[in-house]
């Protein structure tokens, strides 16, 4: 068998063992969590996110598993490709394409949160996208440019904690990159999609 025909088919059936592993893990009470905090899709298992979590270190990176993933249209295979791409491999054209396909805030955030803002070219997309009309897309741009934030936060306040040294200054550093995304990174997504007018600002 030609090398390309085996490699498509091993990524069929990582597709086909990842979506069973999916429908093994849903439960009621995390299909009755999507309706309960919004989360609208047409194809969902109803999986929690620490289940998809562990999935996803099962199956490792792999930038071509995570297109097929994404192609099946399940919300929870979607999920997976945050943390199964490969950052360095996500191409402009492949973050219009799958922003495009946002269907619900839950995939928005988790992608731009997880994946998007570990990519070279995520400020080159909150400028591209922050005035579009789509809901998803513009809260996209809000998404990255609010988790870009705390990324140059926690970057900054990791080269103090190393200045001084020790375990308490790392211990310190915990603290505040928590605090800060919970104080910081998802208010300020908060207001600015309530200033843009997105009826989604109210599932942060």
């Amino acid at each position: 068998m030609p090398r390309t025909a085996r490699a498509t088919l091993e990524i069929r059936t990582q597709v086909g063992g990842a979506l069973a592993a999916l429908e093994k893990m849903s439960t009621r009470r995390d299909r009755d969590n999507l309706k309960r905090f919004g989360i609208t899709a047409e194809k969902a298992y109803g999986v929690s996110m620490a289940n998809v979590q562990v999935l996803a270190k099962r199956l490792g990176r792999n930038h071509e598993l995570a297109a097929a993933l994404w192609k099946t249209g399940w919300y929870e295979a979607r999920l997976l490709t945050s943390f199964v791409d490969e950052p360095d491999c996500v191409t402009p054209a492949q973050m219009d394409r799958w922003c495009r396909d946002f269907d619900n805030w839950g995939i928005c955030d988790t992608v731009c949160f997880h994946l998007f803002d570990r990519t070279p070219h995520a400020w080159t997309k909150v400028a591209q996208w922050h005035d579009k009309r789509a809901e998803f897309v513009k809260r996209a741009a809000f998404a990255l440019l609010a988790s870009l934030a705390l990324h140059e936060f926690v970057a900054t306040t990791r080269g103090v904690a190393d200045q001084h040294g020790g375990a308490r200054s790392r211990k310190r550093l915990v603290v505040t990159e928590k605090a800060f995304e919970q104080r910081f990174a998802v208010p300020v997504l908060d207001v600015l999609l309530a200033h843009a007018d997105s009826p989604s600002y109210l599932y942060i």
